[in-house]
């Protein structure tokens, strides 16, 4: 009799607990960070401005490229084995090496590394002075340049404001991948104030997988600003969600959901593509085609088979609008001498039916005061995937990256409900 009672009463203490647990109430929902868009590299780009240190009692935060696939962080930083007071350089970040020898570093390398035929092969032949460990260089791909470097894979620590939703407060909560320090010289090609890379993909060693917790919920929620001049924002955990000025309306009512899915060699996210639709007449878009979504290519990428079937039917249906000279990289572009331009919609249709609406604001864009080009880009008879989503269909559109139930949520563009992505409200609360 002792053993089944003995059983109840630790089923009772389990439950007791779970029950606590879910009851507690920590006073926040989400982690979050503001979200730039940059237009002084090569093509527009998008970051997120992340706290890195504490230094004489002041948060130090950098920014880092926005990158969904990328399998790893890595920033501008050196490894230091030696860490008291005063030890690392003045306006350098400093962070502890991962040796050779350390399991983090075998897994990383084979496992989640970064794929290119241009990478040479990872030695264990640096050491740091002093130190009598070998370190771990790792492969990194710079997303602007597509060049290949090594950087050393470190222990570090990220921090993030909590928030209700509606505001970030005063409190924080960390994170502490495994990422790599690169030089300096390796960002010179990114946007101005731009040093590092953030990996939100899939990978165990990017940043949600980090921050996942007792209270946060794996999910990954995304508002890309249009403009320059005001951040959108990135949410980390379930919401609610809220944008001015209507302050009681929690986003996640305006989303729509469809299945992410897996690829093989990558971390990336991607969706299923059943039809391209303009003006009620669809273009011809195999069943099923996968769809990546990219926070590194600007515009949409097209194979060229439904690129043309997407011009023709684009080009029937704006017959009226005076076309101008093609700007590379796009085909297809009007004149905007006269009273703005207004062209239908473009619908990718989903599984089950969904439909993520592109309407003027992420099709056309204006590359002169008197020129507006369609922003979807051909890429070639042979591309994989046939259709890569890129940042400025994105604009100003919620997406959400839901891992805990493998969904993508997106909101179609926020302009229709007289909101955007700019308006978040950044006033820190107690």
């Amino acid at each position: 009799m002792f053993i089944p009672q003995l059983f109840i009463i630790i089923l009772a203490i389990i439950t007791r607990a779970h029950e606590t647990i879910a009851a507690y109430d920590p006073g926040f929902t989400s982690v979050l960070a503001p979200v730039y868009k940059h237009t002084d590299a090569t093509n527009p780009l998008f970051s997120v401005q992340i706290i890195t240190s504490y230094v004489n009692m002041q948060f130090q935060h950098a920014n880092f490229l926005i990158d969904i696939d990328a399998p790893f962080v890595w920033h501008d930083c050196i490894v230091q084995w030696k860490m008291y007071p005063d030890s690392c350089p003045s306006n350098t970040l400093c962070t502890s090496p991962v040796s050779c020898e350390d399991y983090e570093c075998t897994d990383v390398r084979t496992l989640y590394s970064y794929k290119n035929p241009s990478c040479l092969p990872e030695t264990n032949s640096s050491t740091l002075p002093g130190w009598g460990f070998c370190t771990c260089p790792v492969n990194v791909v710079n997303p602007v340049t597509g060049s290949c470097s090594q950087a050393l894979l470190n222990w570090d620590d990220f921090t993030m404001n909590t928030s209700d939703g509606r505001n970030p407060s005063n409190d924080f909560t960390g994170a502490y991948p495994n990422a790599a320090c690169a030089p300096s010289s390796s960002f010179e090609s990114f946007p101005a104030n731009v040093t590092g890379v953030m990996a939100f993909s899939s990978s165990p060693y990017a940043l949600p997988a980090n921050l996942y917790g007792v209270f946060l919920m794996n999910i990954l929620t995304i508002c890309f600003p249009s403009k320059t001049s005001t951040p959108g924002v990135l949410f980390y955990g379930n919401g609610p969600y809220y944008l001015l000025p209507q302050s009681n309306v929690d986003i996640r009512s305006y989303l729509s959901y469809t299945p992410l899915l897996k690829q093989q060699d990558s971390f990336g996210y991607f969706i299923s593509v059943n039809g391209i639709v303009i003006k009620k007449r669809s273009i011809n878009v195999p069943a099923n085609t996968t769809t990546k979504l990219s926070t590194i290519d600007p515009y949409t990428t097209l194979r060229t088979d439904i690129y043309n079937g997407v011009i023709r039917r684009f080009s029937m249906v704006t017959k009226r609008i005076p076309t101008a000279k093609p700007i590379a990289p796009f085909g297809l572009c009007y004149t905007t001498s006269t009273n703005g331009l207004r062209v239908p919609d473009i619908d990718f249709i989903l599984p089950d039916g969904k439909k993520w609406s592109v309407s003027t604001a992420n099709s056309m864009k204006q590359v002169t005061n008197e020129v507006a080009c369609l922003a979807f880009v051909d890429g070639g008879a042979t591309s994989e995937p046939p259709i890569v989503i890129g940042t400025f269909q994105f604009e100003d559109n919620f997406l959400q990256f839901n891992l805990e139930n493998s969904t993508f949520g997106f909101s179609s563009s926020l302009l229709r409900k007289k909101t955007s992505c700019a308006n978040f409200n950044f006033t820190l609360t107690d």
